[in-house]
């Protein structure tokens, strides 16, 4: 009898299976390693006057429990992450399920960006997307310098969510869905 948990699909048993090594370490084959591992995919968003600012952001980790920190990876030259970085708060939405058109408005031209995104701003300019299933209302602690990206350490003052649902999942370049099949709470 096989043990399906090691076998993949065409049959390979997983342990056997081994990455190949890069013949050159350039942009298109590290994107193409980093999008191995899947990520959810956040709106981080706040106002500018009246009106929003915001991009999509696959980079968000939790840092910390007390303080309440969170962290996520922006590209220096990026015009929208020049413009966040001023606010006094920022509006950190996870996408879920079947959001991927927002996420693709908020990654696309920064003047179309929120053309058909339902959003709510505070009183002190955090946007939150509607339809994401939590929201994480952030203060920028402190930013670090990682080569062509910069590292935003935030702190969390206000948070809300939504119980039992599914994220948006990015991975290989595509959106993706979770198995709905339970295995193991505990990584093997």
């Amino acid at each position: 009898m096989v043990d399906r948990e090691r076998v993949r699909r065409d049959g390979v048993p997983r342990d056997e299976r081994r990455p190949e090594p890069a013949t050159a370490l350039d942009e298109r084959t590290l994107r193409e390693a980093f999008s191995c591992f899947p990520s959810g995919v956040i709106a981080m968003c706040g106002t500018e006057g009246d009106d929003p600012v915001g991009m999509a952001v696959s980079s968000f980790t939790s840092v910390s429990l007390a303080p309440p920190l969170v962290s996520v990876c922006l590209q220096t030259s990026s015009r929208t992450w020049r413009s966040l970085r001023a606010l006094p708060q920022l509006g950190l939405s996870v996408l879920g399920e079947g959001q991927d058109t927002v996420c693709r408005a908020l990654a696309g031209r920064e003047e179309d960006r929120f053309t058909g995104v339902r959003w709510k701003a505070t009183e002190h300019g955090a946007v939150f997307v509607h339809g994401a299933i939590a929201w994480f209302d952030c203060t920028l602690r402190d930013e670090l310098p990682a080569g062509d990206h910069a590292i935003a350490l935030l702190e969390v003052g206000r948070l809300w969510t939504v119980s039992a649902a599914d994220p948006l999942v990015f991975h290989g370049s595509r959106f993706r869905r979770l198995d709905s099949g339970e295995r193991s709470a505990v990584p093997a």
